[in-house]
């Protein structure tokens, strides 16, 4: 007895067949056509319980039969498939009633995980955003891998909807390029997007920067000023670096996602909150929240959904992609057309990249730039990565924060361990390990003079001299 009768539309005969076997194997009986104009047929007849379509069909854009089949049979899911991998594609699919979209190739198995989902679901009522009408190349999002067809698919579930997101990724993977896509392709996109970076803003003006301050507030508030909050109304707030919020500053935004409104410094009436909010990090969040670091209630709250972005150098098959994305933007500023050759493109692809899409875009810029022939050689890359290599490792120390050198240091002690975990004591020895330069340097930098050196540290001058012998620390008078 078969399960269901899926409705099958490809102009490729082989995928067909391939979908024909697999479903066939889990008791489905299945009918497959290569023209959008039989499966219009079929499902007027009202045959089948379910239907997957190719986009592009010789007679009709399986996009544009989708409102069809969801006006003439409202609870007929339908699954889509298409090799024209980009964000537009899952968008229009999901925003037309697609029940879900699957780039090519895909796995049969994760094929047969969504019809029976499609099949067993029960139906929920959605309200469609308007489609925003974005041209194909204003794209914000590039790439065609299947780490990015991922997170394309989430980004289409989220369009319609003002769910809270937050996005994780390295420093250079496009977060507010993701935030960016979900406000423009979203029901909000009439509204404005307004970008915050925690971690460019003072401590003591985080409050007043958010929530605005009225006139006479504090020193210096000569008039009212309107808060990013009251900016992004009825738009996006997007709070990137949010794991560099304080966390005073933790609490009232706390606040404001429980009860919906906002205070303004210095005001009494309460303002409604009437944004969406997408928060990013590079940080691990979870990490923060065990170390007291971040409020573990905002954390819940802003990661209703979490979307992972994919460092470059998990996404390599994006790079040629990205490279001729960026050389078309160096010709709109006057530079003159160039191509980069296959053993140069080969280099490209094989280098860590660790700036990120950011790196890569800078690197593709200066090459247009600075070399005049047409045709970029392996040798002119290999040159350019070298230098480039050498300025990393000279700008690692002082580019990065202490924070984050320690950070680093830990990490890779960790990874080192394996599945393992390291021996008991790690606490004191870590600390040992920052103790002992500290106060050398320190030492160092006073020319051996204690007093000033405790005062440095702010310690007690007695505590110094006890700490001097336990770590076995030399002083050198009178020498820096």
């Amino acid at each position: 007895m078969t399960k269901a009768t899926i409705l099958v539309a490809d102009d490729d005969r082989a995928i067909r067949t391939v979908i024909t076997q697999a479903l066939g194997r889990e008791g489905y009986e299945v009918r497959t056509t290569g023209t959008a104009a039989t499966l219009w047929q079929w499902i007027e007849a009202g045959d089948g319980d379910l239907v997957i379509t190719d986009v592009i069909m010789p007679d009709e854009n399986g996009l544009d039969l989708i409102p069809r089949i969801k006006k003439h049979r409202p609870d007929l899911r339908v699954i889509v498939m298409s090799a024209h991998k980009t964000l537009l594609t899952a968008v229009k699919a999901t925003e037309r009633g697609a029940f879900e979209y699957l780039p090519k190739p895909f796995d049969l198995h994760e094929l047969i995980q969504v019809v029976d989902r499609a099949l067993t679901e029960p139906q929920a009522s959605k309200v469609m955003p308007e489609e925003g009408g974005q041209a194909e190349e204003d794209l914000p999002l590039i790439g065609r891998s299947p780490a990015m067809q991922e997170i394309y698919r989430v980004l289409a579930r989220l369009m319609g909807t003002d769910l809270t997101a937050m996005i994780y990724g390295e420093s250079g993977t496009g977060k507010e390029l993701v935030a960016r896509a979900l406000h423009d392709y979203g029901k909000r996109s009439h509204g404005p997007f307004v970008p915050v970076n925690m971690a460019a803003i003072p401590r003591e003006l985080i409050e007043s920067e958010l929530f605005g301050h009225e006139k006479g507030a504090f020193t210096g508030a000569t008039a009212r000023s309107a808060g990013r909050f009251e900016q992004a109304s009825r738009g996006t707030l997007f709070l990137d670096e949010i794991g560099d919020m304080p966390l005073e500053a933790q609490t009232r935004l706390l606040r404001v996602l429980q009860e919906g409104e906002y205070t303004t410094v210095g005001g009494r009436t309460p303002i409604r909150a009437d944004v969406r909010i997408i928060a990013a990090t590079h940080r691990d969040l979870r990490q923060m929240v065990r170390g007291g670091l971040f409020r573990d209630d905002l954390f819940y709250r802003l990661n209703v959904v979490p979307i992972r972005l994919p460092p470059l150098r998990e996404r390599r098959d994006d790079i040629p992609e990205l490279i001729r994305h960026f050389m078309q933007e160096a010709q709109k500023q006057g530079l003159p057309a160039k191509v980069i050759e296959a053993s140069g493109m080969d280099l490209l692809k094989s280098y860590k990249w660790p700036g990120n899409v950011r790196e890569l875009e800078n690197f593709i810029s200066r090459l247009m730039a600075l070399y005049s022939q047409e045709a970029i050689t392996a040798e002119i890359i290999r040159s350019e990565l070298s230098e480039l290599v050498v300025s990393e490792n000279t700008q690692t120390a002082s580019s990065k924060s202490l924070g984050g050198v320690v950070e680093q240091v830990l990490k890779e002690y960790f990874d080192a361990h394996a599945e393992e975990l390291p021996a008991s004591g790690l606490y004191d020895r870590v600390l040992r390990e920052v103790e002992k330069p500290l106060i050398e340097l320190t030492l160092g930098a006073t020319r051996g003079n204690q007093i000033k050196a405790a005062q440095v540290l702010g310690l007690n001058r007695n505590t110094l001299r006890k700490k001097i012998n336990e770590l076995e620390i030399e002083i050198v008078k009178g020498l820096k």
